[in-house]
Protein backbone atom coordinates (compact mmCIF):
# COMPACT_ATOMS: atom_id res chain seq x y z
CA UNK A 1 0.00 0.00 0.00
CA UNK A 2 1.26 3.46 -0.92
CA UNK A 3 1.68 6.14 1.74
CA UNK A 4 -0.42 9.06 0.54
CA UNK A 5 0.11 11.14 3.68
CA UNK A 6 2.24 13.72 1.82
CA UNK A 7 -0.66 14.35 -0.57
CA UNK A 8 -3.33 14.62 2.08
CA UNK A 9 -1.11 16.96 4.11
CA UNK A 10 -0.43 19.18 1.09
CA UNK A 11 -4.13 19.32 0.24
CA UNK A 12 -5.12 20.14 3.83
CA UNK A 13 -2.43 22.84 4.04
CA UNK A 14 -3.66 24.50 0.86
CA UNK A 15 -7.29 24.19 1.97
CA UNK A 16 -6.48 25.77 5.33
CA UNK A 17 -4.72 28.67 3.59
CA UNK A 18 -7.76 29.20 1.36
CA UNK A 19 -10.13 29.17 4.32
CA UNK A 20 -8.01 31.83 6.04
CA UNK A 21 -7.59 33.98 2.93
CA UNK A 22 -9.51 37.23 2.64
CA UNK A 23 -12.30 37.41 0.09
CA UNK A 24 -10.27 39.85 -2.00
CA UNK A 25 -7.46 37.27 -2.38
CA UNK A 26 -9.96 34.61 -3.42
CA UNK A 27 -11.47 36.99 -5.96
CA UNK A 28 -8.06 37.89 -7.41
CA UNK A 29 -7.49 34.36 -8.60
CA UNK A 30 -6.85 32.09 -5.64
CA UNK A 31 -10.31 30.53 -5.88
CA UNK A 32 -10.01 30.00 -9.63
CA UNK A 33 -6.61 28.34 -9.20
CA UNK A 34 -7.98 26.10 -6.46
CA UNK A 35 -10.97 25.10 -8.58
CA UNK A 36 -8.64 24.27 -11.45
CA UNK A 37 -6.60 22.07 -9.12
CA UNK A 38 -9.71 20.36 -7.74
CA UNK A 39 -10.81 19.57 -11.28
CA UNK A 40 -7.37 18.20 -12.18
CA UNK A 41 -7.27 15.97 -9.11
CA UNK A 42 -10.84 14.77 -9.68
CA UNK A 43 -10.15 14.01 -13.35
CA UNK A 44 -7.02 12.08 -12.41
CA UNK A 45 -8.97 9.98 -9.91
CA UNK A 46 -11.71 9.35 -12.48
CA UNK A 47 -9.13 8.23 -15.04
CA UNK A 48 -7.66 5.73 -12.58
CA UNK A 49 -11.04 4.42 -11.46
CA UNK A 50 -12.68 4.32 -14.89
CA UNK A 51 -10.09 4.36 -17.69
CA UNK A 52 -11.81 5.63 -20.82
CA UNK A 53 -14.94 6.48 -18.86
CA UNK A 54 -17.09 9.50 -19.46
CA UNK A 55 -15.43 12.60 -18.03
CA UNK A 56 -17.37 14.52 -15.41
CA UNK A 57 -16.38 18.05 -14.45
CA UNK A 58 -16.41 19.26 -10.89
CA UNK A 59 -18.87 22.16 -10.77
CA UNK A 60 -17.98 25.67 -9.72
CA UNK A 61 -19.60 25.87 -6.28
CA UNK A 62 -18.28 29.35 -5.57
CA UNK A 63 -15.16 30.82 -4.10
CA UNK A 64 -16.02 29.88 -0.54
CA UNK A 65 -16.35 26.19 -1.42
CA UNK A 66 -13.04 25.66 -3.22
CA UNK A 67 -11.18 24.62 -0.06
CA UNK A 68 -13.68 21.83 0.45
CA UNK A 69 -13.54 20.90 -3.22
CA UNK A 70 -9.75 20.44 -3.24
CA UNK A 71 -9.99 18.48 0.00
CA UNK A 72 -12.56 16.08 -1.44
CA UNK A 73 -10.77 15.70 -4.77
CA UNK A 74 -7.37 15.25 -3.10
CA UNK A 75 -8.65 12.62 -0.71
CA UNK A 76 -10.45 10.79 -3.52
CA UNK A 77 -7.23 10.74 -5.51
CA UNK A 78 -5.22 9.55 -2.50
CA UNK A 79 -7.40 6.45 -2.31
CA UNK A 80 -6.62 5.34 -5.87
CA UNK A 81 -2.94 6.22 -6.32
CA UNK A 82 -0.72 3.21 -6.78
CA UNK A 83 2.88 4.42 -6.49
CA UNK A 84 5.11 6.80 -4.59
CA UNK A 85 5.91 8.52 -7.89
CA UNK A 86 2.22 9.28 -8.44
CA UNK A 87 1.96 10.67 -4.92
CA UNK A 88 4.97 12.87 -5.60
CA UNK A 89 3.44 14.13 -8.83
CA UNK A 90 0.17 14.93 -7.06
CA UNK A 91 1.96 16.78 -4.26
CA UNK A 92 3.83 18.88 -6.83
CA UNK A 93 0.53 19.78 -8.50
CA UNK A 94 -0.90 20.94 -5.20
CA UNK A 95 2.21 22.93 -4.26
CA UNK A 96 2.37 24.61 -7.68
CA UNK A 97 -1.32 25.55 -7.50
CA UNK A 98 -0.84 27.00 -4.03
CA UNK A 99 2.06 29.13 -5.25
CA UNK A 100 0.02 30.37 -8.22
CA UNK A 101 -2.88 31.12 -5.91
CA UNK A 102 -0.64 33.23 -3.71
CA UNK A 103 -1.84 31.82 -0.40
Amino acid sequence: MVDTTPLTRAVEHFADKLRAAPQSRLQRGAAAEALSLARQLANWAQDVEEPGGEAREMPDAGMFAVADQITVAGNDLAVVLESDAEVGDAVRLVEEAQKKAGV
